[in-house]
């Protein structure tokens, strides 16, 4: 299994081979989740754009995203984008820091740039639980996230935590199995009395999950699916997950892979589970192989001295 990273392997890659040797590039590749980008030398060698288009761009921006883009990108932020992107940012590869630390924390936050425009929402959703927690509100808005075909992800804030709930299709009826064993374990792991539990997993959000019924939370939307091939994943993030600034960003940033990861941990599962049913049955084959019995054959001779063979 690999490791899955929240920047984007190719961008750094990219980017940092050719601040070490510029060349003409245009390249366009699409992430684990359907966003799409290119990344090209318009004119000069030495600059690169670098554009990005996510489904629920709209939405994303309802919720702050210019705002978080602006604020991590600045003047590289192109006035307007690249037809059918929704997003361009220009890289001038003369203007890197000299320093390597710095040219390579540089290059880190361009590969970013998908989780900081997801992370908007959650911010937003941060900021909102510490409003409801001075003033004694309720709850805050329902944000919904569209990010990929009949699958979201609905936050909403309220005065003592923040709920991300998520929805995700199971294709195929041993996807089903599969995920239903795996976040039953995200269930079971904070129970009391888990033998072998590490004490920091206490720690670690609520996790619920549902099958075909809708979390309360979102039970009266519409156009709501009810049915066996879906199921409904629920973190509940208290304070103590978003109250720093570095706790916030490995929050958000590992929350938005929880999707990736769990349908990627499924399809090495069922790989895993292939390869050891390939290996049984080779195994049977050896043992039946062996168990064939060699048949004598005798000659036998007629009265004119012709052989006959028998078996």
């Amino acid at each position: 299994m690999i490791l899955l990273e929240s920047h984007s392997v190719v961008i750094y890659t990219t980017l940092t081979d050719k601040a070490a040797k510029p060349s003409t590039l245009d390249v366009v590749f699409v992430d684990f989740d359907g966003v799409r980008f290119h990344l090209f030398t318009p004119e000069k060698k030495t600059v690169l754009q670098l554009s990005m288009n996510i489904r629920c761009w709209d939405e994303l921006a309802a919720y702050g995203a210019l705002d978080v883009l602006q604020r991590e990108y600045g003047s590289m932020i192109m006035n307007t984008p690249e037809p059918e992107y929704n997003i361009s940012l220009q890289i001038d590869l003369d203007q890197l820091p000299p320093n390597e630390e710095d040219r390579d924390a540089l290059l880190k936050s361009i590969s970013l740039i998908k989780r900081n425009v997801v992370a908007a929402p959650f911010e937003l959703a941060f900021r909102e639980q510490k409003q409801l927690e001075s003033s004694g509100g309720s709850s805050g808005q329902l944000m919904q996230l569209h990010y990929r075909d009949e699958e979201a992800i609905y936050i909403q804030a309220a005065s003592d935590r923040v709920t991300v709930i998520f929805s995700t299709v199971f294709r195929e009826e041993t996807d089903r199995i599969f995920g239903k064993l795996f976040l039953q374990e995200f269930v079971d792991a904070r129970r009391p009395g888990i033998q072998n539990a590490p004490p920091s997993i206490q720690n670690a959000p609520q996790v619920l999950y549902s099958n075909r019924d809708p979390p309360l939370e979102i039970r009266d939307l519409p156009g709501l699916r009810h049915s066996e091939d879906i199921g409904y994943v629920t973190f509940v993030l208290f304070p103590r997950h978003f109250s720093k600034p570095d706790v916030s960003f490995n929050t958000i940033s590992h929350i938005q892979l929880f999707r990736d990861y769990l349908h990627y941990h499924i399809k090495c599962c069922k790989a895993y589970m292939h390869s050891r049913m390939r290996h049984r049955v080779s195994e049977f084959q050896k043992v039946l192989n062996r168990a064939k019995t060699e048949v004598a054959v005798t000659d036998r001779k007629t009265v004119t001295g012709r052989t006959m063979m028998s078996r």
